[in-house]
């Protein structure tokens, strides 16, 4: 028995690791490589494995740096099954198809400029033949992946059907338990429940996106929101947040119906400028079962999905276009999260020189990435080729991320009573090595860091350098 590091081992995205048990051979997550230009491109290498070769795939969530890659995947060979909760199969639709558009019309835009045919990194169809492949599971439900290799789903609180994925495993005589916990969300979250507590495993792969600092807390995150658009109305100005389509732009709209009056929301047009997440948000409403409790009071009050009065959902490119005529009293929700695509890039071009704009990042950014220059301060940007002076305020409210932050992290690995082994992943180089100091002298539980292409012996638990 053994598992291969390979994406996330080396940053936070692309997320991808096989793992052997017999002859079985299972991938853990296929996700995109993002942030600069040339990250990006690794995503048209060759994988350093033969996709044909795959047996099955255990996907834990949606998001892209997770799921990303796995039609580029079904491309190129894998037959497999790809086993997932049931909401993040019906999330992956819509995710994939989107990336594949994108993909599609950037290889057209690429077309033209060069003259010669540019192939998209995969087509809508590929997002289709692989949405075939997934098989949805209920959480707790256990299945034999391959052979020797049972599956169960518990819930990650990170987004809708996220999950922490536990793998028991058998070759002949030696058994062993390794819980995966792809992306793991903050505890007290609006909407989802909080990461499912785990007491028993031989070794844990985990992430460490915010291994090296706390975020603010909720309350107080929620008050600066406040602040920020009492700020932007008094400036005249918009309010910009580049939001994942998935998680975040559900859970700003649910605080924005908490605090309409608070915030006195009834003077903005609110506007949702993303038909993925319109789609996601649509996704959301239709798994009651998986809310917490607050949650699904009010869920149960109502009998259809709940609309801010001034709420506008932008689907076309048209009235997402009609949008830049707004220059003042518009709060604008749009894609990507860490404005390296999508509509929102678009937004910021008209508004970023105006010292009236207030931009709210609420997740995380990373390195290379638009929305990475803008956190930093940087007084001047390049978008599309051009370049943008920011005049524009620029806030972080990280207390309002998907993922756990440093306390979370150890609070959800500390439910561990056997203090198994820990490999972390999924992490900036300077997050994972203060996670690991944190692991070791509060949790007294050893952590390594793997490289991409190690390889762990999992009756030894001996960590040996691989060939990439």
């Amino acid at each position: 028995m053994r598992l291969e590091f390979y994406g996330a081992a080396s940053g936070v995205t692309g997320s991808c690791h096989i793992l052997e048990v017999g002859r079985s051979r299972v991938l853990l997550d296929c996700g995109l490589i993002q942030g600069s230009r040339e990250e990006e491109a690794r995503n048209r290498e060759p994988f350093p494995f033969d996709p044909a070769g795959i047996d099955a795939v255990v996907l834990s969530h949606a998001h892209l740096d997770h799921s990303g890659r796995l039609p580029l995947l079904t491309q190129q060979g894998f037959r497999g099954p790809i086993y997932t909760q049931n909401a993040t199969r019906d999330l992956c639709d819509v995710l994939w198809q989107d990336a594949a558009g994108l993909a599609e019309r950037d290889a057209a835009y690429l077309s033209r400029r060069r003259g010669k045919a540019e192939p998209p990194l995969y087509t809508r169809r590929d997002a289709s033949v692989a949405f075939e492949q997934l098989v949805g599971l209920r959480y707790r439900e256990v299945i034999e992946v391959a052979p020797g290799i049972s599956v169960r789903l518990l819930d990650a609180g990170h987004i809708l059907g996220s999950a922490l994925v536990q793998l028991d495993m058998q070759d002949g005589g030696d058994a062993r338990t390794l819980v995966y916990s792809g992306d793991i969300g903050q505890y007290d979250t609006p909407i989802l429940n909080d990461p499912t507590a785990i007491e028993d495993a031989d070794l844990v792969l985990m992430e460490s996106t915010y291994g090296d600092r706390l975020h603010r807390s909720r309350e107080d995150s929620v008050r600066e929101i406040g602040e920020i658009i009492a700020a932007a109305r008094h400036d005249q100005g918009n309010v910009l947040i580049p939001a994942f389509a998935i998680g975040r732009s559900q859970e700003l709209l649910y605080l924005f119906g908490q605090h309409y009056e608070d915030w006195g929301l009834d003077r903005w047009q609110i506007v949702l400028d993303s038909p993925m997440a319109i789609e996601a948000t649509r996704i959301y409403w239709d798994y009651p079962q998986l809310y917490d409790a607050e949650a699904s009071k009010l869920r149960r009050r109502l009998h259809e999905m709940p609309r801010l009065q001034n709420l506008r959902l932008t689907r076309s490119v048209e009235e997402s276009q009609a949008i830049n005529r707004l220059h003042s009293g518009a709060i604008i929700i749009a894609g990507s999260g860490m404005c390296s695509g999508g509509r929102i890039v678009h937004h910021l071009k008209q508004n970023l020189g105006r010292r009236g704009c207030h931009v709210l990042i609420v997740g995380f950014q990373a390195y290379g990435t638009l929305g990475r220059r803008l956190v930093n301060g940087e007084p001047r940007v390049r978008i599309h080729g051009d370049e943008y002076q920011v005049q524009a305020q620029v806030h972080t409210v990280g207390g309002l991320s998907a993922h756990a932050d440093q306390g979370d992290l150890l609070r959800w690995l500390g439910g561990f009573q056997n203090k198994p082994s820990v490999y972390l992943v999924h992490g900036e180089t300077e997050a994972k090595q203060a996670f690991r100091s944190e692991v070791r002298e509060r949790l007294r539980i050893d952590a390594a860091i793997p490289a991409p292409g190690d390889i762990l012996d999992l009756d030894s638990l001996e960590l040996t350098q691989g060939r990439h």
